[in-house]
């Protein structure tokens, strides 16, 4: 240990002065009591609620599948009817892949991974607690629509022209349709939190190498869910837009195509599939150092194993549609890459049988679950590089036999590790063990019960079977391994119910867990039993991947406030804040407390969404006025708050400005990762207008060149000048030149709305009407996305100009206006490229 590492020494050594300390710790980071309760926004609980409803969403989803498998045990059964039937297993899978396998992950990371960085909590409290309460009250949305009859029936992949041909009184498709874009847009708020997370609040001395798997495996996957979203978003957007007004992106007689769908749909859905996995290799990437009692072997191998399956991951969309008609260079190109993805899964699984070959492994519950995931994800594996194989897909495509293969590749490679990351974690959250008897005979009834479902449909699929069908004449040969898939249901469910009981029992006669109960190395193990709400005592300084085995006395040095923070002596909220490479610290960051505003404003938010969902288009607006209002007063009383002091004492002799703007700020990197995730968002827009090109031979058609070129150039002219006028603004606060600061920011919010009414202006003058053909319909939709960017540019102006006569913005504290003058960076180049696109590339054509 250098002499920069020695903990605090004689002041520390006040027994008195630790327990004063302690003390005014847990009044800062008191968690809420009564009904108050639930204004939280601690990691702890937040992470704690989101992790609750994700698995209440799992077993209702489960409860759909039971259902499925009572109707497919026997020839023509008649438990479902057909249309029951088809909502049935559209929302078991919608439900599993949006309401669990990914919430669930971001709600783990939510509660374990400030523990993990030894951080106090992440730096954006409120946005977590906004996202959750957005998950659930969408997720009720779209659950619950089952019991009305209304629930979508159109598959998890809403393929049209299936479901653009439903009657516009059944809302199904567009209860999935509004109802996830709400969740999905909560799904990329946790992302960015996620990512900040992870990048600006590590400990001291953690540099990115000496990083926890886990928190490289959420850099991955947060990166991933932020460029997969976003072209689900937009592909949401023009499917709602046909459904409800009639714009014909689908419509192959108008121009549009069904496969533009299928393109967006699986842009998203393939990296999914390893936003699903990765989590899950990240907790067994902690798990088996831990049992094996040796670090990991080859570290560095599976960080690049990680990160090269998150990038191929994106190039393999295109083999869910093998069977569409593409071209054969299109089939050899993406069937090599989808075999290829198998070189970094298999690097990882190595390293963790490498890890435990080479350690001594202590064969304990959690590692148990490990054992099964790997069987089972092999199998899946091995199944997953037979349906890349162009030839065999054309033959098991739409079978069960797919079925089997992503059942075997999701629950092998998820939720085993899941429930081996709940046994192993559960001392961290709770205090307390779960039962060791439990949970292997827990594990073995789910192993069995998951191959007694899932491997007879591997050899239904290959016998010809299709998927999705409600029942299914005798003599086919598929009764016997659909008896055996029913069996073998309810013993996995049965398996799911011990966990679950396990998890709910009564522990109050249970004594508290020994600390560290695995005796493993990484930080989240200093959490004391039971935990306390600051979540670490004082934040230590790094030197190794593993510091509890590495660092003596680190533990007590913790308890004893020897390092950062030891102190709350403002009765603030504070964490640290480091660099992103060298993990050297920059700032003390306060971070805001409880409150209701997060949980009214995700209300208003869900509400605009319901209510355009029944086309009560009034109430939607007014909804959403009420949830940006909502959201500007909790932005305004919860965040860029002017310090009392503009530096503090953090300990150990070192002193950190409390108030950081432009790059420094966490603020600021949140709004660089929330806009290009916002950038690949319309780039999924864009993507559908070439995509239309490439597929017509007259697309703009005969006689709808460049749309209004002289009022699209307007405002594009316009959006520059806001843009010079934004940025001129923040350089003239940063001099002190107040007054012209708020002429400029002032004017920028002028000439954002000029300018998007501008580019308005263009289609309409042009009289491009976006019900008559594909091509008007898709140059409407860009400028419509800008012109709506630019009104949210105006109203970010005028609130930095709020800001400015109120006191809150200051030549020194200036975060809001670097972070609005940064949206507008994003702006305009969204601007530049809607103007090649829709005004000077038909020119080109």
């Amino acid at each position: 240990m250098g002499a920069e590492d020695a903990p605090a020494g004689a002041a520390q050594d006040d027994v008195a002065l630790r327990e004063a300390q302690a003390e005014r710790l847990l009044r800062a980071w008191k968690t809420p009591t009564g009904w108050r309760y639930w204004s939280a926004v601690n990691n702890s609980e937040i992470g704690l609620w989101y992790m609750a409803a994700s698995f209440l969403f799992m077993l209702f989803a489960g409860v759909l599948g039971l259902m499925m498998r009572v109707q497919l045990a026997t020839p023509g059964a008649d438990f479902l009817s057909a249309e029951l039937y088809n909502q049935v297993f559209t929302l078991h899978g919608t439900m599993m892949m949006f309401l669990f396998a990914v919430p669930l992950f971001e709600a783990f990371s939510i509660a374990i991974l400030p523990q993990i960085l030894c951080s106090r909590d992440l730096p954006f409290p409120r946005l977590s607690a906004y996202g959750f309460w957005s998950f659930v009250i969408g997720g009720v949305f779209v659950s619950g629509s089952i019991f009305f009859g209304a629930a979508p029936a159109g598959g998890w992949f809403m393929y049209p022209p299936l479901t653009t041909q439903y009657a516009a009184s059944e809302y199904g498709p567009d209860i999935w349709l509004l109802g996830l874009s709400f969740i999905e847009i909560a799904s990329i708020a946790a992302a960015v939190e996620l990512i900040v997370g992870v990048l600006k609040c590590r400990p001291p001395g953690m540099r990115l190498n000496l990083m926890p798997l886990y928190s490289w495996y959420v850099l991955v996957v947060a990166g991933m869910i932020l460029f997969a979203f976003p072209p689900l978003i937009a592909g949401d957007l023009l499917l709602e837009m046909e459904r409800a007004f009639d714009w014909p992106f689908f419509d192959a007689t108008r121009g549009g195509d069904p496969l533009l769908w299928q393109h967006l749909f699986w842009i998203f859905g393939h990296p999914e599939v390893y936003i699903i996995f990765l989590p899950a290799v990240a907790l067994v990437a902690m798990i088996v150092p831990t049992f094996a009692q040796r670090p990991i072997v080859g570290y560095s191998w599976i960080v690049l194993a990680a990160v090269g399956t998150g990038f191929l991951s994106f190039g393999l969309w295109v083999h869910h549609m093998y069977t569409t008609g593409l071209p054969g260079i299109s089939l050899g190109f993406f069937s090599a890459a989808s075999t290829a993805v198998a070189i970094p899964t298999g690097v990882q699984i190595f390293a963790f049988i490498a890890t435990m070959l080479a350690g001594r492994v202590i064969l304990a519950v959690p590692m148990l679950y490990v054992g099964g995931a790997l069987a089972i994800f092999v199998m899946g594996g091995l199944t997953g590089v037979m349906v890349a194989l162009a030839p065999f897909d054309w033959q098991a495509h739409d079978t069960y036999f797919v079925v089997a293969h992503f059942h075997y590749t999701l629950i092998g490679g998820m939720l085993f590790p899941v429930i081996g990351g709940i046994y192993y974690y559960y001392p961290s959250i709770s205090g307390r063990k779960l039962s060791d008897t439990l949970g292997r005979n827990a594990f073995w009834i789910l192993f069995v019960g998951f191959n007694l479902t899932y491997f007879p449909m591997h050899i239904a699929g290959l016998d010809g079977m299709p998927r999705r069908v409600f029942t299914y004449p005798s003599g086919l040969g598929w009764e016997w391994p659909n008896a055996i898939a029913t069996v073998g249901a309810f013993v996995f469910a049965f398996g799911i119910l011990i966990v679950v009981w396990d998890v709910i029992r009564p522990k109050k006669r249970q004594g508290w867990s020994a600390r560290n109960p695995w005796n493993a190395g990484t930080l989240e193990w200093l959490a004391e039993m039971p935990g306390k709400p600051w979540g670490v005592r004082s934040v230590p300084l790094i030197r190794s991947r593993y510091p509890l085995w590495d660092q003596p006395d680190l533990m007590r040095n913790v308890d004893e406030g020897r390092y950062y923070l030891p102190d709350a002596q403002e009765g603030k909220r504070e964490t640290m804040v480091t660099s992103v490479l060298d993990g050297d610290p920059v700032q003390c960051l306060r971070v805001p407390g409880p409150t209701f505003k997060t949980m009214i404003a995700a209300a208003f938010t869900g509400g605009s969404f319901i209510f355009a969902t029944f086309h009560w288009y009034i109430a939607a607006v007014v909804s959403g006025a009420l949830a940006v209002a909502m959201i500007l007063n909790w932005l305004w009383t919860g965040t860029a708050v002017i310090p009392e002091r503009p530096r503090k004492d953090v300990g150990l002799g070192l002193v950190l400005p409390t108030y950081g703007s432009g790059p420094a700020s966490v603020g600021w990197w949140a709004m660089f990762i929330t806009m290009i995730g916002d950038l690949t968002a319309f780039g999924g827009l864009v993507f559908g207008y070439f995509f239309f090109w490439t597929i017509h031979p007259d697309f703009p058609p005969e006689g709808q060149g460049a749309p209004g070129l002289g009022w699209l150039t307007l405002g594009l002219a316009s959006l520059a000048a806001g843009w010079a006028a934004t940025l001129g603004g923040r350089l003239l606060n940063a001099r002190g030149a107040i007054r012209a600061m708020r002429l400029a920011t002032g004017a920028g919010a002028a000439l954002a709305l000029a300018g998007g009414a501008g580019l308005l202006a263009g289609p309409w003058a042009a009289g491009l009407d976006p019900t008559l053909h594909s091509y008007p319909a898709t140059v409407w939709v860009v400028v419509m996305w800008v012109a709506i960017h630019a009104a949210v540019g105006a109203l970010m102006n005028l609130y930095c100009l709020a800001g400015s006569v109120a006191g809150r913005l200051t030549p020194e504290y200036d975060i809001d206006i670097w972070n609005v003058a940064l949206y507008w960076h994003f702006l305009m180049v969204t601007a530049v490229i809607a103007y090649a696109v829709v005004g000077l590339f038909p020119l080109a054509t």
